[in-house]
């Protein structure tokens, strides 16, 4: 696979040390596993190779294999979530919870000032907050396959969008003029429509997009 390409590819992704499961497309292997999620929509997901979208571990391995072709690698930390950091480890007054009227404690996600967070433990009114990724610092296994490399450019569009707007079901797309029209029944906030645009234009080469919901 070369840049530019988009591939369809489904994973399975493991925490090394554990064996944990953290990360599956495949339906069938989340049942097994005692991790199914019923709402969570299981099926390959879209990839453009290049675009930085995904880890850079998994990223550079697609860009060796073929269509079909299944493979098992291990990511370092560094070519996955990163090292832990120290600095990522931070003390928030407990009054600044309380003043947002949250109670926090030990193990509960939190968001400040755009970072996620888990709370590790309060003690003397202040709250030990880890902004590291969950994965941060773990080597990770995946086991890969390439599904489609997806070609038409009706399908390419329907592929980026699915990057970004999660569905059961391909959006309908027509191209007329090199202009692509999206039809869809999701009221996408503007920045979304604006970062699927871009892609849109970056990777497939339309340079006009419209978004028009369409209901049944």
């Amino acid at each position: 696979m070369k840049e530019g390409d988009i591939v369809l590819v489904d994973f399975v992704g493991r925490i090394k040390e554990t064996g944990e499961i953290f990360d599956v497309t495949i339906e069938q292997v989340a049942k097994e596993n005692g991790i199914h999620n019923h709402d969570f929509i299981y099926k390959p997901i879209p990839v453009i190779i290049g675009s930085h979208m995904i880890i850079k571990g998994v990223e550079n391995e697609l860009t060796k294999m073929n269509v079909n072709e299944k493979r098992k690698i291990i990511v370092k930390p560094e070519d996955g979530f990163g090292n832990r950091s120290e600095k990522m480890i931070r003390l928030i007054p407990l009054v600044e919870f309380k003043k947002q009227d949250m109670y926090p404690y030990p193990g509960m996600p939190v968001t400040i000032n755009g970072l996620n967070g888990r709370v590790m433990s309060i003690s003397g009114g202040r709250v030990k907050v880890d902004f590291n990724h969950i994965l941060s610092g773990k080597e990770l296994e995946y086991d890969l396959e390439i599904k489609k490399l997806v070609e038409k450019p009706e399908e390419k569009i329907q592929a980026i969008f699915n990057i970004f707007v999660k569905t059961k079901n391909d959006v309908k797309v027509e191209i007329t003029d090199n202009r692509a029209d999206i039809f869809d029944n999701h009221s996408l906030p503007k920045e979304v429509k604006k970062d699927i645009f871009e892609a849109i234009k970056k990777w497939v080469g339309v340079s006009k997009v419209r978004f028009i919901e369409e209901f049944e």
